[in-house]
């Protein structure tokens, strides 16, 4: 009986990876030319960050309704349900855009409705997959799912180039609508039973709900400082990838579409070593701090050198068009998403363990909306600072910013592992 429900959860967990792995593949192909296509169409590097605003702030505004009613209802039909509404959604933008009536209106109405449906779908697989391992295998699922999503948007850039510059954009919704359409239908066969008098929900009303979730996170000290410090840090970082990045290189560099595609493989291919490395690495360990410090030294590290690398004197030494400046661009970004790795995955594995199964949606969706509300604002700030300040001096002074709030952050614990070892 343990082996057959040890494959029987195998099993499962398995559809979940395959089904997050081919919507994160879709969506990472549409995602990194979407920017590029701004641009192409017409936009500013203020659209670009509006566009960035309008693909998180949708999400993080239904988080903690989503995470309410991740808990009371079955996680596996909001999955399904998400998935194949999304699917809806992005063939009609590919039906619009083969017919020439595409317009970026109508193209960032339609990103808040995808937006708003991620927002239910999140909460509601952060929830099922604690239910899906055991808990000595939470950090190595974690890091699994990390890795595959990963190794998924390792191919997107180069796909999603390679289709923009044969087929057009029409080409790149087609493929991230039947990808969503794959994933709802690998949701599907997840062998998941929901049981209403678990959490005994149905007795009380919705904000009452809202309200213990909340109550929870504030009665952790631990995860209100994660929470505070993801705030931050994304909206330093996030930014970073899908509004300087783009700009940057359709401004000062002199490569074509298919090198930006190679750059974003680079970056996810270290945010795929990172996540391979923290579930070999930290896979056992019971604390979060030791990758925390290893994922934020290398954060600051590398967005130092990221600022110093798009100084014009920099651009005049290595050539905006050479090898070895696209190699070192690579590089240091490939260094930043490993960074993100050894910070993320342990954090989430941490939150999953602190957390009761039926508080789970609730506490993943409110600490998203708080630690992911920085991501959106500042993708706007990056958008219109841009506008007006070179783009060397903006990711210099935001380097400087997150030195600060890293020092600040990581002070504490360091000081409270030393009273530790001591003792």
């Amino acid at each position: 009986m343990m082996k057959k429900d040890r494959k029987r959860i195998n099993t499962n967990l398995l559809l979940l990876l395959f089904g997050r792995m081919v919507s994160d593949t879709g969506t990472g192909i549409q995602m990194v030319i979407m920017p590029l296509y701004i641009i192409d169409a017409g936009g500013s590097a203020a659209t670009v960050g509006l566009f960035s605003f309008l693909s998180l702030m949708p999400t993080l505004l239904v988080y903690p309704f989503a995470g309410v009613w991740g808990d009371r209802l079955n996680r596996k039909m909001i999955m399904v349900a998400t998935d194949i509404a999304s699917a809806i959604v992005i063939l009609g933008l590919a039906f619009v855009s083969y017919n020439d009536r595409m317009n970026l209106i109508f193209l960032l109405a339609m990103q808040v409705i995808v937006s708003l449906l991620y927002g239910f779908f999140d909460p509601a697989t952060k929830g099922m997959l604690p239910q899906l391992v055991s808990g000595e295998e939470l950090t190595r699922a974690n890091a699994i799912l990390a890795s595959l999503r990963t190794l998924s948007g390792v191919l997107s850039p180069v796909i999603g180039a390679a289709l923009y510059t044969g087929l057009g954009v029409a080409a790149v919704f087609l493929i991230n609508g039947i990808s969503f359409l794959l994933s709802g239908s690998s949701s599907v066969l997840i062998r998941y039973q929901h049981n209403r008098r678990e959490f005994k929900l149905q007795e009380k009303g919705f904000w009452t709900d809202l309200a213990a979730g909340a109550g929870f996170i504030l009665g952790s000290r631990a995860i209100r400082r994660f929470c505070t410090f993801f705030l931050v840090i994304y909206a330093l970082i996030q930014p970073v990838f899908a509004v300087v990045l783009p700009l940057f290189f359709r401004s000062s560099l002199h490569y074509t579409d298919t090198w930006y595609g190679y750059l974003q493989m680079a970056i996810l291919l270290g945010a795929l070593l990172g996540s391979v490395l923290v579930g070999v690495v930290f896979g056992k360990e019971k604390e979060a701090t030791p990758s925390l410090f290893i994922g934020c030294f290398l954060q600051i590290v590398t967005t130092t050198a990221f600022a110093i690398l798009l100084f014009p004197r920099s651009l005049s030494l290595l050539g905006n068009d050479t090898v070895l400046y696209f190699v070192l661009l690579a590089a240091v970004l490939s260094f930043l998403g490993a960074a993100l790795m050894f910070v993320n995955v342990p954090v989430q594995t941490f939150i999953q363990k602190a957390t009761p199964n039926e508080y789970m949606s609730r506490v993943f969706s409110i600490v998203g909306m708080i630690s992911k509300g920085g991501m959106p604002f500042g993708a706007l700030i990056y958008g219109f600072a841009l506008n007006k300040i070179a783009v060397h001096w903006t990711v210099l002074a935001a380097d400087l910013l997150m030195v600060f709030v890293s020092v600040v952050f990581l002070a504490p614990l360091l000081k409270a592992r030393d009273n530790t070892v001591q003792q």
